[in-house]
């Protein structure tokens, strides 16, 4: 995860001090191991600083990030349940 992004001034920021910057997210979409084998597919990417999860049937409906400290503390409970 060593990849940085590249941001740039939002076209919705103000011509003032309102800006918002935003960045393409270079997601590589992988299913989770924590997928079933059916339809129950899970699929995940691993981003610069967080993961990113989605539904591999309905990908146009986004995903979901979570920062690497709220990815490893998933991980670490689902692993021990």
């Amino acid at each position: 995860m060593s990849q940085r992004l590249k941001f740039h001034k939002s076209s919705y920021s103000g011509r003032g001090q309102d800006c918002v910057e935003v960045a393409q997210i270079p997601a590589a979409f992988r299913k989770s191991s924590y997928s079933g084998q059916d339809a129950n597919c899970v699929e995940v990417a691993d981003l610069p600083s967080a993961a990113a999860i989605r539904d591999s049937e309905h990908p146009e409906n986004g995903h979901l990030t979570f920062s690497t400290t709220e990815w490893a503390a998933f991980l670490t409970t689902s692993l021990t349940r």
